[in-house]
């Protein structure tokens, strides 16, 4: 069984703007996010898919704007960052110095207090994504797209690329753009980024 899924990342936020860590603070899209949702569209042949969204508002926004009908996915929500949510990565790193670098060389594993780490958001995705190929077992194939976050996308692609979240991402993600994965035999594979 194929399923292949999607990913598109909400509009932008004020805290975007701002740099501050988002998380699962339920932050709305900013007036300038809500007006760029108007120039996107879907790559074609998606349009039809079975879409789901990230229960936070600024995903189900995106979705709104985009006119699609959305099943809400409490496994597709943002990474829990804990206390670090509505900071800034540059004054974690100057307020926590040497721990912070220790913490941010985990990679899959870094886990901000009282959050999650990379590892247990790419947990979430494949039951999320166990659940899609259960629901098509019937079907060859299956399209699935999903208003999701940075985070989610960033945990796929880890997972499919088998990379550790140390260093350089192996593909540079347009944030603006769609990311096609495939779900086939419990893996994650990249189809194409940027579609």
């Amino acid at each position: 069984m194929t399923v292949d899924i999607l990913l598109l990342r909400h509009g932008p936020t004020l805290w975007n703007r701002e740099k501050r860590i988002q998380g699962r603070t339920d932050i709305p899209l900013s007036a300038e996010g809500l007006a760029a949702q108007a120039e996107r569209s879907l790559p074609s042949g998606w349009q039809q898919a079975a879409w789901y969204s990230s229960p936070l508002q600024r995903a189900q926004q995106t979705a709104a704007a985009l006119g699609l009908e959305v099943q809400l996915a409490p496994l597709l929500i943002e990474m829990d960052w804990g206390e670090w949510e509505g900071q800034r990565l540059p004054e974690l790193r100057q307020q926590l110095g040497p721990a912070m670098q220790t913490m941010e060389d985990r990679g899959l594993d870094l886990c901000p207090p009282g959050g999650e780490s990379p590892r247990q958001v790419q947990q979430r995705l494949y039951r999320w994504c166990e659940e899609q190929a259960l629901q098509a077992s019937q079907l060859t194939e299956y399209r699935v797209g999903a208003v999701t976050h940075k985070g989610v996308i960033r945990a796929a692609l880890a997972a499919a690329c088998d990379w550790n979240m140390l260093g350089r991402a192996p593909v540079k993600l347009d944030w603006q753009r769609a990311h096609w994965f495939r779900w086939q035999q419990g893996r994650l594979s990249l189809v194409q980024a940027n579609c």
